[in-house]
């Protein structure tokens, strides 16, 4: 029996309309086929989203073909062919003598197919960013007619404006994110352990909520008393006691698209100086909110939070958001002081406001939001207040 096609998250004219984008700046800058290897960007223009970038792999998008090529190890081909929108014929698995192989691995299979479709002395682009140095030298070596080129995070930029179906799965995303920070408010409890309560949180998000599914559990953070000053630790071998500070940082996944949400709870109430870098935060991320539309810039937007929590008599030291879309980060725009980037409708960023001042003062708040025609939309649904418990 063959391999059966999946259930398509977008109809393939989406697909084609991203690639359509991709070749255009192929054309404009003279480049004849695109190896792109980022996973993010491989999910981008295809839809695949499993596990096997761990071994080389690459989709080749070449400038006169509708559809790229992916070429992957053998056991992770079936995959390829059951989530990607493009042809089963078009996914090429590599024989598994080439894992492990010092000689000889999976870069050679995908150059390989360069040469043998034609572009042994053309202008091939790589995700330079994605390759070690042994690996471009590679391509270097055995394509040595070819002029290899740094494409850069280009394929992330064009993925940063979304489309308005990429828009639909990150509120599916938040929805999920928003029934997971409220199991958590359901859970933590004094004498409960860190890892029963990270166990129930974590499966929510993966049941999900509204009849949508987590198809994917991205990074999970919950720091609590006394590791709250700490940003990216699992739970503890610990329990929660009267008093605990707990910061969790979670998101909803729905086919890659990540929607990230951070909280505060507090057991018991919170500490005066707790209370007033929530109200510093709080403040400076209405602030922030209220900068939010076209023809701002992310600057803007961290210039506006920076002010206002100055008020309040703290600073953070840590930029203020970035990108997200699919995984969790997208390596480009940052809600930064100085950052130039210019605003555009859909585009889709983590105002990320966790801030970890001293070794025993750290908090959590965010959300995820769109720039609209007008402003912003935020996904959430949850109030912006340390969950008291």
């Amino acid at each position: 029996m063959t391999m059966p096609k999946a259930l398509q998250v977008f109809p393939s004219s989406e697909y084609l309309r991203r690639l359509a984008a991709v070749k255009a700046e192929m054309e404009r800058r003279d480049i004849s086929a695109l190896v792109v290897v980022s996973p993010a960007n491989i999910a981008y223009l295809t839809g695949y989203t499993a596990k096997s970038g761990y071994v080389p792999q690459g989709l080749i998008v070449a400038l006169n073909d509708e559809e790229p090529t992916f070429i992957t190890r053998r056991m992770d081909a079936p995959a390829a062919v059951h989530q990607m929108f493009i042809d089963r014929s078009r996914v090429v698995g590599y024989p598994e003598a080439l894992i492990a192989n010092p000689d000889k691995d999976g870069w050679d299979a995908i150059i390989d197919n360069l040469l043998d479709a034609g572009f042994a002395k053309a202008n091939i682009g790589v995700e330079e960013q994605s390759l070690s140095s042994k690996t471009l030298e590679k391509f270097r070596s055995r394509a040595p007619a070819a002029k290899i080129l740094d494409f850069g995070n280009t394929v992330c930029w064009i993925r940063g404006v979304k489309s308005d179906l990429e828009i639909a799965l990150m509120r599916e995303a938040a929805a999920i994110a928003d029934a997971g920070m409220l199991r958590a408010r359901e859970v933590i409890r004094p004498d409960v352990s860190e890892a029963d309560a990270a166990a129930e949180i974590i499966a929510q998000l993966i049941r999900g909520t509204d009849g949508k599914q987590g198809t994917d559990v991205a990074s999970f953070t919950l720091c609590a008393s006394p590791r709250t000053s700490t940003a990216h630790i699992s739970w503890a071998d610990d329990h929660f006691r009267h008093g605990s500070q707990i910061n969790i940082e979670l998101a909803g996944v729905r086919h890659g698209y990540t929607s990230a949400l951070m909280r505060t709870f507090s057991i018991g109430k919170p500490s005066d100086t707790l209370r007033r870098l929530h109200e510093g935060e709080a403040a400076g991320l209405e602030a922030a909110l209220a900068v939010v539309k076209p023809g701002a810039t992310c600057g803007d937007v961290a210039t506006a939070f920076n002010e206002t929590l100055g008020k309040f008599g703290f600073e953070k030291q840590s930029r203020c958001g970035y990108a997200i879309g699919i995984d969790w980060t997208e390596p480009t725009a940052s809600f930064k002081v100085g950052d130039p980037t210019i605003l555009k409708p859909n585009m889709t960023f983590h105002l990320m406001l966790g801030n970890w001042i001293d070794e025993d003062l750290g908090y959590a708040i965010s959300e995820t939001l769109r720039v609209t025609d007008a402003g912003v939309e935020t996904f959430s649904a949850l109030p912006r207040e340390i969950f008291q418990l």
